[in-house]
Parts: structure tokens; sequence; C-alpha cells
């Protein structure tokens, strides 16, 4: 599809459904990649799945020293500096705003928000150096129509593609772009446990009438990720099967 030989490419939450399916994306288009998480076991399965080419380190994205290092490390391993970030980790800890205790706010915003804009900029140096990089951050639906129960998660997710914007474009003319996915619903282990009957009212808002797969947001990663995305920068694509058509 692109061909990103040579490239160096960091994802976080590589452990999760959609996480994995960028590692095998990207990887599958010839880059180098570093698979970042919770679980060293999870990665370590996936690293050996995927072959050479593939590093595996845990982060905890609570810990802002740890996400600040884990560039330098990413790099170590790999011999050069990253050249394509992906922010996808994400956590949620729903709850009604009147009973959303701090913690689970802070949290939230902490592993969703705070380490993406900490690790962004803990690669810049590289790309600005290198006159080339990829940022692509995974935002969500939820961000943009808001969801009761989910203000922490769509704060957020907002956070995040006002922050991309600003960070597109302080960095466009150093050959540098920074993008968004905004996922609707997917079909993951999360949602493989639905029972038929919340499937069918989960779709009745979707004009295409299916969950999306991971797949397809791991090939909008790859061509966010590649040589013939270097015009767009600063943009947010709405994959949702027509849910929300913003």
């Amino acid at each position: 599809m692109f061909d990103l030989s040579g490239r160096v490419a960091l994802i976080t939450g590589a452990t999760g459904g959609i996480g994995a399916e960028i590692a095998k994306s990207l990887h599958g288009q010839g880059a180098e990649v570093i698979l970042t998480g919770t679980r060293q076991a999870v990665l370590d399965d996936l690293a050996s799945s995927l072959g050479g080419r593939c590093h595996a380190m845990t982060a905890n994205l609570t810990d802002r020293d740890d996400v600040a290092g884990l560039a330098d490390r990413a790099a170590e391993a790999a011999g050069k500096p990253v050249e394509i970030l992906v922010n996808n980790a994400g956590i949620t800890r729903d709850g009604l705003m009147m009973r959303m205790k701090d913690e689970d706010w802070d949290t939230v915003m902490e592993v969703n928000l705070t380490s993406a804009m900490i690790l962004s900029r803990a690669v810049l140096r590289g790309m600005m150096k290198n006159r080339w990089g990829r940022i692509i951050q995974m935002s969500s639906i939820v961000g943009y129509t808001g969801n009761p129960g989910q203000a922490n998660y769509a704060a957020s997710k907002a956070g995040m593609a006002g922050f991309t914007k600003a960070l597109a474009a302080e960095v466009a003319s150093r050959g540098i772009t920074a993008n968004l996915i905004a996922p609707g619903f997917i079909s993951t282990p999360m949602t493989d446990a639905l029972t038929d009957d919340q499937k069918t009212n989960l779709l009745s808002g979707v004009p295409a009438g299916r969950l999306g797969e991971a797949s397809e947001i791991a090939a909008a990663v790859a061509y966010l990720a590649s040589e013939e995305a270097g015009y767009l920068t600063g943009a947010t694509l709405h994959i949702n099967g027509g849910m929300a058509m913003l």
C-alpha cells in the first residue's frame, strides 16, 4: 500500500485490538516498529508474530518521567530516532458527571491527553532535525459529539484535537505532519462482549449498518504515516460508518 521501509514507528497501546492492527499494518509496509503497552507478555507475543524489525517495551503512561523517556528508549532500540509516532493508547473511567471522582477525571486526562503531549514533544527534536515526521493521534467520535457518562473521555479526546491542530501549525514548515483519526464503533474484544440486542441498538444510528474493523483504522494510520500524506496536516479522519458526518 505505502512504502515505509527504513522508517521507525512507535505505537502506544499496542496490546489492544486497534493498536495491534496498527502495528501489523505499519510493519507490513516495511517500518521498524516499537510496541508499547502495559503487558509485556502480550507485547512479546505480538512482536514474535511480526518477526524482525520489531521491539517490545512496557510503559506506564500515568508516569510522566516514564513517558518522557520512552522516545529515547525507542531510539536506542531501533538505532535511530522515532519518525512515526502513533499515540493510540487510551482508557475510560465512565460515570455520570455528578458522581465522577477527581481521580477518574485526572487518570483519563493523564493517559489519553497528557501522555500524548509529552511523547509528541519528546520525538519532535529528532523529527525537526531530519525535517520529516508523522504524528498520528487516536481521537474518538465521542470527542466531537459528546456522550453521557463519558465527560472525562470526551474532554480528553476533544482536547487532543485542539492540541494536534496547534502542533500541526507549529511544525508544518519542518516537514512534520500531525493528524488525528476519530473512530466510531469498532469491532474489538469489548464490543464482542455485547449482546445481540445491544449491538442492534448500537448500530441503529450507523448508516453503514455494521461495526468498523480495526484493520480499517490501521489502513488510515498507514496512509497518514506515508510520504503520500505529506500535504495533509491538522486534519481529522472520521471513520465511523456515517454515524456523524462532520
